[in-house]
């Protein structure tokens, strides 16, 4: 061997030398220095972790009655990951479940499409890595069929799962108030800690509107965690280790089934009765409070639609009408989030703004036909004269004029025009402190604020809208002048008005403001707790829907109450002298002739009737009443959009519903001697709701939902037309043509003359 051959056989061993330490240090390391770690790595490949659902908590009314709960169905889901990584993206396996589900491909498809801009429903608006449902209702034959032959169906899923169920107590349906549900977003996977995906699809649920959202962690309920053994085929050998879900609560409302069911009836009569009538009458609402607790007995919102719809998915024609205006917008709740101006109704805080400026309780006051204001004459409803009247009267005849003077006069000690430094604004001042203009808390979301149109309320709009006035100013209207040459001419004025001194409190925005006119806005809710102040003696209250929360095992998990938020600045003297002239209303006042034969010796209700004038449009009807007129227990309040007079259409609404409270027209009474339960219902181990001493759970109508092809459109006929969403605003005392609708449900108007 030469020198050279014995180097190339020295590096050759040290080579062979040099991996052979690399390979045994390597194993050293993996099986010495981290041989625990692989052990368990080892282990955890035959180990699968698997979420298990908690099932959702029902919703039930103050009897125990259930308003939301659970049903059970078969479900057929389909994992979209497991789906797109099949060589044809899993259109062959889709096509298989098309046939034997009876459902066109297309439809399938459409169904597991992800959301996203420019996609219509339906689509999968959820995470993409949850199982899709595209079906609810399947027959268990065909069921049975995807789960013994998985080999043609991969990806595809058929189990029970608890669905939801709206089983229209007593006839009532609170769709805006109970809310919907929908799939939790990836966004919203991401952003929330500790939010567990279960997998089963049914449950990775999150609530969107009403109760359901505001409620949802208590309703929601703790998944549970089980740990299986797999073999090296994944199939399950046994359990390593469990946790069971815990349940979610059951939500208790203060809503009481049957009171809402009459509400409901009531309303839709009013609309259907107004229709004959030829009042277009496209919306409606109403609030039943008990003005001792501020707690709501019912929520009403017309139109209205099937909350079923959410169920296993909703299609994009549905979700249409839900947001359609030619629909009504039946998702919109018009009494917490609907803002209309309140007519005569809002006078409760007009007088003893009056009175606190100085004006006399027990004086006597001309009600002429018309009242100056400035140059303008303003007048009476139907131009009617009531001579020289005190206020007790001035209420039950609604004498409009009475409260021009006021709040003429007051206007002029402010300065007018050039107001004072600190100008006293009464009216404003004490509208605020009945709780108008701002939101009342009550626990659902997307309530309004209102309107209270003062002098930095018009600084502001003018600041916001002067640059389109100034515009429209300049080219008028050419869009309406082909059809309407002096409506065009009008809203023109207008515009040039506003864009030289639309900021500018006027006598007629004063004028206006005093009957609840004008720019003012409230929602009935809003009108209810103002009312409900007014007949207990001044406490306002921050309105609660939700009662208490029970948990699984038939504990109370948490109470929930209604808030204290202040108190009215107005005498006792004063709120009594209201109270006692709102009890001559119905009996011989503007609501006389809707409650004509009404048992007053039986129930005296005392209320205010409102007709809110709309230009362009029907009068918007209201009336609000309290009952017993002696000592107060409850208020009711209704609305009607283009229904005419206050008496005419929502004082009858109210009438029916005190009937069907008290049982006064011969049917048993919804509230057993006027009282709402004072006690929660029980919750029994299998999960059954026993009601409280006195009540009784078992209803009229408790039938299931419809089945998922019904539309979410309103009742028949209950079809109201577009609203504009143009506005100029007004100038002194005049009216706008069409109103800016800053919330779908808004209506605002100034009074025409």
């Amino acid at each position: 061997m030469g020198p050279r051959s014995h180097v190339r056989l020295v590096v050759l061993h040290v080579l062979v030398m040099s991996l052979l330490l690399s390979l045994g240090g390597r194993l050293w390391y993996l099986q010495v220095m981290n041989g625990a770690h692989y052990k368990k790595v080892a282990a955890d490949n035959r180990i699968r972790d698997i979420v298990v659902p908690a099932v959702r908590g029902q919703i039930v009314d103050d009897v125990g009655r259930p308003l939301v709960r659970n049903r059970t169905a078969l479900v057929v889901s389909v994992d979209r990951t497991a789906l797109v990584r099949q060589r044809d993206g899993g259109k062959a396996v889709l096509q298989r479940l098309a046939t034997l589900l009876g459902t066109p491909y297309d439809q399938l498809a459409l169904k597991t499409r992800l959301c996203g801009p420019g996609i219509k429903r339906p689509c999968w608006p959820g995470s993409p890595y949850q199982p899709i449902p595209i079906d609810d209702r399947v027959d268990p034959r065909k069921a049975l069929q995807i789960m013994e032959r998985q080999e043609d169906f991969p990806g595809v899923t058929a189990q029970l799962e608890p669905v939801r169920d709206y089983p229209r107590t007593d006839g009532a349906t609170a769709a805006q108030a109970l809310g919907y549900l929908q799939p939790i977003t990836q966004e919203e996977l991401n952003s929330r800690k500790g939010l567990k995906v279960t997998g089963f699809s049914g449950v990775d649920l999150i609530g969107r509107d009403g109760l359901e959202a505001t409620y949802d962690s208590d309703l929601r309920g703790v998944p549970g965690d089980r740990r299986v053994l797999v073999d090296n085929r994944g199939r399950v050998t046994g359990i390593a280790s469990e946790q069971p879900p815990v349940g979610g609560g059951t939500l208790v409302t203060s809503i009481d089934a049957k009171v809402q069911g009459i509400v409901e009836k009531a309303l839709a009569q009013a609309m259907q009765d107004a229709r004959h009538r030829g009042d277009p009458a496209d919306s409606a609402a109403s609030v039943v409070m008990d003005v001792r607790t501020g707690r709501i007995i019912a929520l009403a919102s017309f139109p209205t639609y099937d909350p079923s719809v959410w169920t296993g998915g909703i299609s994009q024609d549905e979700y249409d009408a839900l947001l359609s205006k030619q629909h009504g917008e039946p998702l919109i709740s018009r009494a917490t989030d609907g803002q209309f101006a309140p007519g005569s109704t809002f006078k409760i805080s007009s007088l003893p703004a009056a009175v606190k400026d100085g004006y006399s309780l027990h004086g006597i006051y001309p009600c002429p036909s018309s009242y100056m204001v400035g140059a303008r004459a303003f007048s009476n409803f139907e131009g009617e004269s009531g001579g020289d009247i005190d206020l007790h009267r001035a209420l039950v005849m609604s004498c409009d004029t009475i409260f021009y003077k006021f709040a003429y006069e007051e206007w002029l000690r402010d300065g007018g025009v050039h107001p004072v430094k600190n100008p006293k604004d009464p009216m404003e001042k004490m509208a605020r402190a009945y709780g108008f203009g701002k939101r009342t808390g009550i626990d659902l979301p997307g309530e309004a604020s209102g309107r209270i149109p003062d002098r930095a309320w018009k600084l502001a709009y003018w600041n916001d809208t002067k640059k389109t006035d100034c515009k429209r100013a300049k080219t008028g209207y050419p869009e309406i002048a082909k059809t309407d040459p002096a409506r065009a001419a009008y809203l023109k004025a207008i515009s040039s008005e506003n864009c030289v001194d639309g900021y500018v409190f006027r006598a007629g925005d004063a004028a206006n403001f005093s009957v609840g006119q004008g720019d003012v806005l409230v929602t009935p809710l809003q009108l209810a707790r103002a009312y409900a102040a007014l007949a207990n003696g001044g406490t306002l209250w921050s309105p609660r829907v939700g009662k208490a929360v029970i948990a699984p095992d038939g504990s109370v998990k948490r109470r929930i109450d209604p808030v204290k938020t202040g108190r009215l600045p107005v005498p006792s003297n004063v709120l009594t002298y209201i109270r006692k002239a709102l009890t001559d209303v119905p009996k011989e006042g503007t609501a006389a002739a809707p409650f004509a034969g009404f048992p007053f010796d039986r129930l005296a209700v005392a209320g205010k009737t409102g007709t809110a004038e709309v230009y362009g449009k029907k009068d918007t009807s209201w009336f609000a009443s309290f009952a017993p007129a002696n000592k107060p227990r409850y208020v009711v309040v209704a609305m009607v959009t283009q229904a005419s007079t206050g008496a005419t259409t929502a004082a009858p609404a109210v009438r029916q519903i005190w009937e069907g409270m008290y049982g006064l027209t011969g049917q048993p009474p919804a509230l057993p001697d006027g009282n709402v339960p004072d006690r929660l219902p029980t919750l029994a181990p299998d999960g059954t709701v026993n009601a409280p001493p006195g009540f009784a759970v078992t209803a009229k109508n408790d039938q299931p939902a419809p089945a998922k092809d019904n539309q979410p459109t309103p009742a028949k006929g209950d079809q109201p037309a577009p609203v504009k969403d143009e506005q100029p605003t007004p100038g002194p005392g005049r009216h706008p043509a069409t109103a800016k609708v800053e919330r779908p449900a808004t209506e605002h108007r100034r009074r025409p003359r």
